[in-house]
């Protein structure tokens, strides 16, 4: 459930403000609202943060590469000032040797440059200037050389197939009139070449001697990971304390006040604490549709295993939003050992999270949520695999029977080839095949998360007294069982759930088309009632076409679900070409080794394909679909007490 949080306004004196902002954070239940602070001391501990990334990048990357033999040596410790000192060292010779590098990669550019003239010595063409004689550099076509006017002096200094490079004796500071058009003048080097050369090997020394010092200094990496955690808190803090609004007339009564936000069921602790320090206090239940309150989560154990998905993605739901925690789990779960699919997969889920679990109680270290997040998917992975007999791809046929009598007929793999007769349906050889069945299942599990999302807000908006606009919720459920007809018979199987022909004298699909038109209805006069029904029809009229497009909504969304089946399908191929590739080989002795890296390959990128398809696909039925029938956007922000850390 969504926490209730109440708005508080505390009011103390500023010149007492650092203290009891440290008081403040001690408590540890209060959810500032936006301040943004200003001072040297918060640049300055900004700065640290960066330089400190900076540092971590460096040394971290060079710490994979290079490795210190002595692992005492990483774990040592350095004072805060020297870890100051030394990330801005590092990002000083950071900078340097990015310059370092443009020069040796411009210094490189212009040797290219004059590679096939040999060394240019610009303090000999300088002499040479001052006694008379000047020389420029030219290149032209090989084919051209010999055209050049007799009038121009020059000097071969040497060619190839292409082109051939001259110098001009005395020919003036422009370029002669009547040379070539073809005639292409080299400008100077910035250096002699021999200069160029010896920068190149400099900067290389420069930078090997800047590695040496990252190597060195690599061992430090853990004291500034530790240096910046402790920062993060720093800058918190002052943030808070250069921003808090204040007077400013310079007295000792001058006041500064700060608000946030509060859990109810912290309240009463938190008046107690504003009355030990002084602090004057002012409070009230926050808005529901007020956008800057934080949202808390409290569920119990079990539920509390999604957070980790959820804080992931980053999804919060608002202050007046649903708290869907229970539901997303249950059916991610779900739809997690849908996709997946397969038993042995999940099995193998099931067992390196037990066994990391295990080891997390042997060395005495809290378990992760993450872990029992993780089994609960790894069980539910295996669960299905028991119900429609699919373990590690292998034939039905190759697996004991005793395997194959815990699956499901109606959906097992080891009765491909039966075919379920529902008992309406009397035309021979007219049933439904066991990948259909998956499919009806799909569509079942649109139809319940989908109908949930309406019956919650059908309950709020009678709990909250808007029993007409009850009725708008009420419509898009009917619309929702309606249109699962429809779907199963154009998706499905038409000869099966029949639209045009009754069903034991019961008109199926008349009734279908009824509850779509009667919810579809109820929708358009109630959903967007706020009091007058005259204003709710016109509100529908104005946005007719999303309107009318919505039942088209309700059908894609149902449909949207077949995705689990899709997707699960497209796994268990993978899996069984991977095998039918393996099988040949794997009998043979000199081949086994290939066969097993071929398995293991093959099984272990399907389970990672898989596992990006329970992102996309299993995340997006409970975040895109099942939200919007329920109206949640996840527009929170999540609850971020200012605390101790």
């Amino acid at each position: 459930m969504i926490e209730d949080m109440m708005k508080v306004s505390i009011v103390l004196l500023n010149k007492e403000k650092e203290d009891a902002l440290k008081a403040l954070r001690k408590v540890g239940v209060v959810h500032l609202e936006k301040i943004e602070g200003a001072s040297e001391k918060l640049s300055a501990f900004k700065e640290y943060t960066n330089n400190t990334n900076v540092s971590e990048a460096i040394l971290g990357e060079f710490n994979k590469s290079k490795k210190s033999k002595d692992t005492k040596a990483q774990k040592l410790s350095l004072s805060d000032e020297k870890v100051i000192s030394l990330c801005s060292e590092i990002v000083a010779k950071a900078d340097r040797k990015k310059q370092l590098l443009d020069e040796i990669s411009a210094n490189t550019t212009e040797l290219d440059r004059f590679s096939k003239w040999g060394t240019v010595n610009l303090e000999d063409i300088k002499y040479l200037k001052e006694k008379g004689i000047q020389l420029k550099m030219y290149e032209i076509p090989t084919d051209k050389y010999h055209q050049i006017d007799a009038n121009i002096h020059t000097i071969l200094v040497n060619n190839d197939k292409k082109t051939v490079r001259f110098l001009i004796i005395n020919g003036g500071e422009e370029r002669p009139e009547n040379l070539l058009p073809e005639a292409f003048e080299v400008p100077l080097p910035r250096l002699t070449t021999t200069d160029l050369e010896e920068d190149i090997k400099n900067n290389k020394a420069e930078i090997e001697k800047i590695e040496s010092f990252y190597a060195e200094n690599a061992k430090y990496i853990d004291a500034i990971l530790k240096f910046r955690q402790a920062l993060q808190s720093d800058i918190e803090f002052e943030n808070v304390n250069s921003g808090i609004s204040h007077e400013s007339a310079g007295t000792e009564s001058d006041l500064a006040w700060l608000g946030g936000f509060v859990p109810k069921a912290d309240i009463e602790n938190f008046k107690n604490e504003c009355k030990k320090n002084h602090w004057a206090l002012a409070m009230e239940d926050a808005e529901r549709d007020d956008a800057e309150v934080p949202t808390k989560l409290k569920n119990n154990r079990l539920v509390s295993l999604v957070y980790p998905l959820t804080d992931f993605l980053g999804t919060v739901p608002g202050y007046n939003e649903f708290d869907i925690s229970g539901w997303f789990l249950l059916f991610f779960t779900i739809f997690f050992g849908m996709i997946f699919g397969d038993g042995g997969y999940g099995l193998l889920v099931t067992v390196v999270s037990f066994i990391l679990m295990l080891k997390n109680k042997a060395a005495k270290k809290p378990v992760s949520p993450l872990l029992g997040l993780v089994l609960l998917l790894g069980i539910a992975t295996v669960i299905w695999g028991i119900v429609t007999c699919t373990w590690f791809g292998i034939p039905a046929k190759m697996l004991p029977s005793w395997l194959t009598n815990l699956s499901i007929p109606l959906v097992s793999s080891a009765y491909e080839d039966s075919l379920w007769i529902p008992f309406w349906v009397t035309k021979e050889g007219v049933g439904l095949t066991k990948d259909q069945n998956l499919q009806i299942f799909c569509f079942a599990l649109a139809l319940l998360q989908l109908s949930i999302a309406h019956v919650k807000a059908t309950k709020r908006n009678i709990s909250e007294k808007h029993v007409v606009k009850a009725f708008g919720d009420i419509g898009a459920l009917m619309q929702l069982i309606g249109m699962l007809w429809i779907v199963l018979s154009m998706v499905v199987n038409s000869d099966v759930f029949l639209m045009t022909e009754p069903i034991e004298n019961v008109p199926v699909g008349k009734i279908a088309i009824s509850l779509i038109a009667v919810g579809f209805t109820l929708s358009f006069v109630f959903s967007n009632y706020e009091g007058s029904l005259v204003q709710s029809i016109l509100a529908s009229l104005k946005n007719i076409i999303s309107v009318l497009l919505g039942v088209v909504n309700v059908f894609s969304d149902i449909v949207s679900y077949i995705r689990l089946w899709a997707v699960g399908l497209a796994g268990a191929a993978i899996s069984s070409t991977v095998n039918t590739l393996a099988g040949p080989i794997l009998g043979h002795l000199a081949m086994f080794a290939l066969a097993i890296i071929l398995l293991v390959f093959g099984h272990g990128l399907n389970m990672v394909l898989n596992l990006l398809s329970v992102i996309v696909h299993g995340v997006r039925l409970n975040t895109l679909e099942f939200s919007q029938h329920l109206g949640v956007s996840w527009s929170g922000k999540k609850y971020q007490p200012f605390s101790e850390k």
